[in-house]
């Protein structure tokens, strides 16, 4: 089950990749970003953490892989990191939100919002650190 959902991933980044006009040489590698980010959220669920812990390792991951491959391959970061960050981006809690504020359920609503929020916060700052870390080490050099 796992690897069909990292397979699913990496096509589903991949064609995302083409739509948002990532050169077909890179296409490949931001296919691995995302696919490589999907996994790491996989592999830490039954570790135990919450599904906000675990997005923020796999974006620290994605941000990781798409600071290398920026480096290794002489492209800006952001072509590896918008389309590799697509499976953890919250679509299903935005969803759940607007599903429970329809029904009238304000309370299963709030706990979403702030679930997705929280991840959201996770993505960002994951990248934020990621992206400091590599600007230290690029000053130094």
């Amino acid at each position: 089950m796992m690897l069909i959902q990292v397979v699913g991933a990496f096509i589903a980044v991949v064609a995302f990749a083409v739509i948002i006009g990532v050169p077909k040489k890179f296409l490949v590698h931001a296919g691995l970003v995302g696919a490589v980010g999907w996994f790491v959220y996989l592999l830490l669920a039954p570790v135990g953490l919450s599904i906000v812990g675990r997005m923020f390792f796999a974006a620290l991951m994605v941000a990781l892989i798409s600071h290398s491959f920026a480096r290794l391959l002489k492209a800006p970061v952001t072509l590896f990191l918008i389309a590799g960050i697509l499976p953890l981006v919250p679509g299903v809690g935005m969803y759940r939100i607007v599903y429970n504020l329809i029904t009238n359920n304000n309370a299963l609503a709030g706990h979403y919002m702030n679930e997705t929020l929280q991840i959201a916060g996770m993505i960002a700052l994951a990248i934020f650190i990621m992206d400091t870390i590599f600007r230290i080490f690029q000053k130094k050099m």
